[in-house]
């Protein structure tokens, strides 16, 4: 055979990173497509071979909404800040319910995705992204009923409501910040995904979801801007029902904490992303 007839053929070689690595946000915009579709099949697949289907979004803050609103509203009388009960807990839940399923799912996701990550190599942020937009979904169907809830008490939303994506994303953020360094951790030590729920359940007691912060001495709310959903809820009560309080410095403070946690959990996931394909 000529040498000279040989056809090379070009070809890239993937190493994994060694070291502390920088984000390449570039190369997860270049896998947007594949983003999409992983959003896309979540959705399909929690929804799939369902009684209820999309109800299931509805029916779980709002089943929730009616215990804490007998329990807390009408037997321990817990003040609502002049709000009607129910629709006073609605809206925080929504915000909530929001942050504990893409926790959920983003401590969940490389587990769930482990013959893709050790067959095929994509960007691995993309798993824990797409499992938090999945969310997304839940939260609109049921945000439809809080509209309802607001026109049945005749509560109209003020220009406050304008900042409500900015508080969306400071719920996606904190369930994003947390999700990363618990899915990277979960690969390594599989007990995690026994951790998440527990750790769900005593952080939302924590979260003023069902009472106001005002009933928490002043003395020890700094404690609660150190608890970033805190703020998510009130100012979601703020923006959305206009009535109660709003304490900026703490808001900027829980942003300040979630933007340090989504720093510190990106470079950890780059630095674990390495041993991902052999461990899982």
């Amino acid at each position: 055979m000529n040498p000279s007839t040989i056809t090379v053929v070009p070809h890239k070689i993937i190493k994994p990173p060694v070291g502390w690595q920088a984000i390449n946000l570039r190369e997860v915009w270049r896998f947007r497509e594949l983003l999409y579709f992983f959003a896309w099949r979540d959705i399909k697949v929690r929804y799939r071979q369902t009684v209820l289907g999309a109800a299931w979004a509805i029916l779980q803050p709002l089943f929730t909404m009616i215990l804490f609103s007998v329990i807390f509203g009408s037997f321990a009388k817990l003040p609502s800040e002049g709000i009607p009960y129910p629709v006073f807990t609605y809206a925080a839940l929504l915000p909530w319910q929001l942050f504990a399923t893409a926790l959920n799912s983003a401590s969940n996701s490389l587990i769930s995705n482990q013959n893709l990550i050790s067959k095929v190599y994509f960007p691995r942020l993309i798993v824990p992204f797409s499992s938090i937009l999945a969310g997304l979904v839940d939260f609109g169907i049921a945000f439809i009923v809080l509209l309802g809830l607001m026109a049945y008490y005749r509560l109209i939303p003020t220009l406050a409501v304008l900042a409500l994506p900015l508080l969306l994303i400071l719920a996606v953020a904190t369930a994003l910040a947390v999700g990363l360094w618990l899915s990277a951790l979960n690969v390594r030590y599989r007990d995690i995904r026994y951790v998440v729920p527990f750790l769900t359940q005593f952080w939302m007691y924590a979260t003023p979801v069902a009472y106001s912060v005002s009933i928490v001495p002043e003395k020890w709310r700094w404690l609660y801007s150190l608890n970033p959903m805190t703020g998510v809820v009130e100012g979601f009560r703020w923006a959305l029902l206009g009535r109660a309080s709003l304490d900026l410095p703490y808001i900027l403070f829980s942003t300040a904490i979630v933007f340090i946690l989504l720093v510190n959990g990106l470079f950890y996931f780059k630095r674990m992303e390495a041993t991902f394909a052999d461990l899982i």
